[in-house]
């Protein structure tokens, strides 16, 4: 019996060692889990990185939160760094932003960005992860290059990009110091009387601005 036993786990071996199975990637049957299983992991990736910060969250808590194995969640999102930028981007959506912002043409462009970054940091669910990632890009690289990736090349830099002005980068990093400079006052440190201030009111403020870093030649 123990001569069969070793004989079997000797062959399991050598088929695990013909055929190693790359790390994070999931049985079949897990893959197969559902269609909304992607989506599932992102949101409650979205609410631990919200909740627990960057340093304490891991992938194997985000992999309970959403009732999944964590091997699906490498499979999906690779690493943390990953997962992270993919959580906070469902609060953002560059991909539908952009078209937003741009689709009425340069006139307004300004204020269309201010309306809208201003209501992703006014709404409560979209809030939290936008204060894990500000407060997380202050301490931890890989966070500031969410940051960095995230607000610059895929949402500022193809807004300026598009409307064919000189120097887009630069341009797109001074709207986005704006931008981020009163999420920060207004959100993180709460600076009065910034923080109590009427949205619509700092749009009005702050839109002739965006517009003229985003537009004048």
């Amino acid at each position: 019996m123990n001569s069969g036993s070793g004989k079997a786990a000797g062959a399991g071996g050598s088929a695990g060692a013909d055929r190693p199975r790359r790390r994070g990637r999931p049985s079949r049957a897990e893959a197969d889990s559902g269609p909304g299983t992607q989506e599932r992991i992102r949101l409650a990736a979205r609410e631990e990185f919200a909740e627990r910060g960057y340093d304490k969250t891991s992938v194997r808590g985000v992999a309970k939160a959403a009732g999944v194995d964590p091997a699906l969640v490498h499979h999906y999102f690779g690493s943390k760094d990953e997962l992270f930028a993919a959580a906070v981007e469902t609060s953002i959506e560059p991909a539908l932003l952009v078209p937003a912002i741009l689709g009425q043409g340069p006139d307004g462009v300004g204020e269309r960005l201010a309306r809208y970054f201003l209501g992703v940091w006014e709404n409560p669910v979209t809030r939290a992860p936008m204060l894990a990632v500000i407060r997380s890009a202050l301490t931890h690289e890989a966070a500031a290059k969410v940051l960095r990736n995230l607000v610059l090349r895929k949402l500022l830099e193809r807004v300026a990009a598009d409307l064919k002005v000189p120097e887009p980068t630069f341009r797109a990093e001074l709207a986005a110091s704006h931008m981020i400079g009163i999420a920060m006052l207004r959100y993180v440190v709460q600076v009065e009387p910034l923080a109590s201030a009427d949205p619509e009111e700092i749009v009005a403020m702050v839109a002739p601005t965006l517009q003229r870093y985003l537009t004048e030649a």
